[in-house]
């Protein structure tokens, strides 16, 4: 499989990066026009907001059942229980974000459905979490890291019957 690769003759512009990913300080117009920094002021978004929205992004993709590792998991799985606190799972749960002025960086901790292809699912979940990141934020999403933790069998057994009472 060949991949062809569009390059500039300008060199990228590296000033000021963050050592992890290439994120950049600085203005960046969204796409569609709108900017987040203009003449009137800045717009500043916060990681969790980012972190919500790749979330909520990643969850929309059949063939994730989960998202997290196992101790996150275990620990909202037992939230989710109790009366108490919002109602369903944390958006944020396994997602990891480096938000810069104009870009953002996301890792995604996942659970795949039994049967789903997981390259298939991965470059979805990618694709959609750039989309939605990108279109509600306008930051440039530079890079979407995903770790499969684990496959998703069904419904755990209940335990058998004793077999001596």
């Amino acid at each position: 499989m060949t991949e062809t690769m569009t390059t500039s003759n300008q060199p990228p512009d590296r000033s000021e990066e963050s050592p992890r990913s290439g994120l950049r300080s600085g203005s960046l117009e969204r796409r569609g026009g709108a900017q987040l920094q203009t003449d009137q002021g800045n717009t500043t978004i916060a990681d969790s907001v980012v972190s919500k929205i790749a979330g909520v992004a990643t969850r929309e993709v059949p063939g994730v059942h989960d998202m997290g590792k196992g101790a996150s998991r275990a620990f909202g799985a037992l939230k989710d229980k109790l009366p108490v606190g919002a109602s369903g799972p944390n958006p944020a749960r396994g997602v990891k974000v480096e938000v810069g002025e104009r870009q953002a960086a996301v890792d995604l901790d996942i659970v795949v459905d039994y049967g789903a292809s997981i390259v298939d699912v991965a470059q979805s979940v990618r694709k959609n979490v750039v989309d939605r990141v990108e279109g509600m934020t306008g930051l440039e999403v530079v890079e979407v890291n995903i770790s499969v933790d684990d496959v998703w069998l069904g419904e755990e057994e209940p335990e058998a019957e004793p077999r001596v009472q």
